[in-house]
């Protein structure tokens, strides 16, 4: 059963940002902000850690997670350190997958041809 809540909350969050792609005149970039926010935002006011809690991957892996992630390191970060974990926490939580996308990007420019669309 934990699968198929992972699948059906994943895929209603995506769905959701194809409806948004479908249907409204918003770009792709600020579609992707606006799921970091609400991530941010759900998690700030206690409504994203229970659906985690219960889907899982689901709730983690699309864009809505770093949001969350940002957000759960900056609340941990607050308890320890104080004020001063309100400009780290959020980096330190995320920053082994931003390191991880910035070393795949690199390669990637490095093994394929990158060009300008035209």
């Amino acid at each position: 059963m934990v699968f198929l809540y992972a699948f059906l909350i994943g895929g209603a969050i995506c769905a959701v940002g194809q409806l948004l792609i479908d249907f409204t005149k918003l770009t792709p970039a600020r579609i992707l902000v606006a799921f970091v926010l609400a991530g941010l935002a759900l998690t700030a006011f206690g409504v994203y850690a229970p659906l985690v809690g219960f889907a899982g991957c689901g709730a983690t892996l699309p864009i809505t997670g770093f949001g969350y992630a940002l957000a759960k390191g900056t609340q941990e970060a607050v308890r320890q350190y104080g004020l001063l974990g309100a400009l780290t926490g959020g980096f330190t939580s995320v920053a082994g997958g931003l390191g991880a996308v910035v070393l795949l990007a690199l390669l990637a420019a490095l093994l394929f041809k990158p060009r300008e669309k035209k």
